[in-house]
């Protein structure tokens, strides 16, 4: 079971005029301004998976061929913000909506997100299950920590002054060692 993102919601963490701040461009310097926003969205990309964290809301989709045995389900959303929607999906695609309280965010949504299911869930037969939640910082989640923000910030204005100087193999760049450090400090570990 992988989690499926459907949809983007909320702003990015930083935004092209803080960034051209941060970057101390003068305010007539708008010539970067479609670089720095492309930079943002790719730089919080290598911090989120640097530090296992998603620092901008989201909507994701889990389908299940069986609930649960245990009655758990982990997550590799962190945060986990709420539980939009649970449904049953039958073979010609047709959604039949179940009421979510059955199934819910775990206790601790930071740092072990998972789904809770109850007893009282319907029956699958051939069905499947399909959950939608919500996870990610901003937004109804948690603000982002400031730790991965300055990380992001670090990460942008490196990937922008060295724009060019990476080699030619076509690997994606890494954080400089300041974010990365930030951004390990912050890492949800897995077990």
């Amino acid at each position: 079971m992988t989690p499926i993102r459907v949809e983007e919601a909320g702003v990015e963490p930083v935004s092209v005029a803080e960034m051209r701040g941060y970057l101390r461009l003068s305010s007539d310097e708008t010539a970067e301004d479609a670089l720095i926003a492309r930079l943002i969205p790719a730089a919080r990309a290598a911090v989120e998976a640097t530090a296992r964290r998603l620092l901008r809301p989201a909507r994701f989709r889990v389908v299940l061929a069986a609930w649960p045995r245990l009655g758990l389900m982990p997550l590799p959303l962190s945060p986990l913000v709420a539980v939009l929607r649970a449904g049953l999906v039958d073979g010609r695609g047709t959604l039949t909506e179940i009421e979510p309280g059955p199934v819910r965010v775990g206790p601790d949504p930071w740092e072990a997100p998972c789904l809770l299911f109850g007893p009282d869930l319907p029956p699958l037969g051939t069905a499947s299950a399909l959950v939608e939640v919500s996870a990610g910082c901003g937004g109804e989640g948690p603000p982002v920590p400031e730790p991965l923000v300055q990380a992001l910030r670090l990460t942008i204005a490196d990937w922008f002054e060295n724009r060019g100087d990476a080699g030619g193999d076509g690997a994606p760049r890494p954080l400089p060692p300041e974010a990365a450090g930030l951004a390990a400090a912050c890492r949800r570990m897995r077990l």
